[in-house]
């Protein structure tokens, strides 16, 4: 099945009238694609504001800042950058805590930045993190639930430097992990947003 791009099976699937077919195609696209890994979604925050106030090339040059400085600390915590998507980072990692890291390692190393460039130039992200089985076509896509519930979280609930981690993901997890001089401000949150109902769990890094 792999001679097949995965564009193509999922064309196969779509055109196949044969209901039991259909169900054939589907298996062999999970047994294939399908793997149970944590995402992690980065979304920089601001861009309406910034772009309105400072113009888009202002703004795409804190995108590029943000990339540069986004993979190699979503490698070295295990995980794997799968793209870039405007202001995005989308990523996979085989556990909770790396990913979990991986944010937090975000978050200090651009508080760190914005202590040496003006406010306009400051950058601030929201992460989105979820656990679940998904499809991942060639380490350059995903799709499934848990991808559509880490970016509603990171994009569309998160606030500047605010990690929002799933129920699902928390029980993985047990407790955030606490290295020495840090502590956590953590909140239990029910989000109802397109259709869904999301139970997270806010994390800020105090110190």
């Amino acid at each position: 099945m792999r001679d097949h791009p995965f564009q193509d099976v999922l064309l196969r699937f779509s055109q196949e009238a044969d209901e039991a077919q259909r169900q054939r195609i589907e298996q062999d696209i999970w047994r294939d694609y399908g793997s149970r890994q944590v995402v992690l979604v980065v979304d920089m925050s601001g861009f309406s504001s910034l772009t309105s106030r400072y113009g888009i090339v202002h703004y795409l040059s804190m995108v590029r800042r943000m990339q540069l400085t986004a993979e190699p600390i979503i490698r070295s915590f295990g995980g794997v950058l799968l793209k870039f998507e405007a202001d995005n980072a989308f990523a996979i990692f085989p556990e909770v805590e790396g990913a979990l890291r991986a944010a937090t390692a975000l978050n200090l190393a651009f508080d760190a930045a914005n202590r040496l460039t003006p406010e306009a130039l400051d950058i601030h992200i929201a992460c989105g993190i979820d656990v679940g089985e998904i499809l991942v076509v060639e380490q350059r896509d995903f799709f499934g639930d848990a991808v559509n519930r880490a970016c509603k979280l990171g994009e569309d609930l998160a606030e500047p430097g605010e990690i929002l981690i799933t129920a699902d993901a928390m029980t993985e997890l047990g407790q955030p992990p606490s290295d020495e001089g840090q502590c956590w401000q953590m909140e239990s949150r029910t989000y109802r947003i397109s259709g869904l109902s999301l139970q997270a769990l806010s994390l800020r890094l105090l110190s």
